[in-house]
């Protein structure tokens, strides 16, 4: 299997489980940004994005006009994301904390139509 289409899959339906997990218990945003607080599950949390960031880095770093690149964004995202709670924890866990949950709604709703958008590039669902 191509290393773009199985990061698609991974990547698609990550984004779309959390969508769903969320839209059904929208406290779960305010509870996970209540949990970076505690420095262990901070830690644990950051070595987690700084993995799953660093592998889809390592595997597929494409700079092409395309949908390869979404996939090699979202590594990007999720390693700064990781490095930035891991460095500097409080200001991260602060600007994370000072977004309004609506804003953070949004933003996982956009990700939605990117998970689907990965799913149907992976899955070849809808021809374009």
């Amino acid at each position: 299997m191509d290393v773009s289409i199985f990061l698609a899959k991974f990547w698609g339906w990550y984004l779309l489980i959390f969508f769903i997990i969320l839209s059904f218990k929208p406290k779960r945003i305010k509870q996970i940004i209540d949990d970076l607080k505690d420095q262990k599950f901070l830690i644990i949390a950051a070595f987690m994005a700084i993995v799953v960031g660093l592998l889809s880095i390592l595997f597929h770093n494409i700079w092409e006009p395309n949908l390869k690149l979404i996939v090699t964004l979202l590594g990007w995202i999720s390693l700064g994301l990781g490095l930035s709670l891991f460095s500097f924890p409080k200001q991260t866990t602060l600007f994370l904390e000072a977004l309004n949950i609506k804003l953070i709604q949004t933003v996982y709703t956009l990700l939605f139509l990117i998970g689907l958008l990965l799913i149907n590039m992976a899955y070849g669902i809808i021809y374009y």
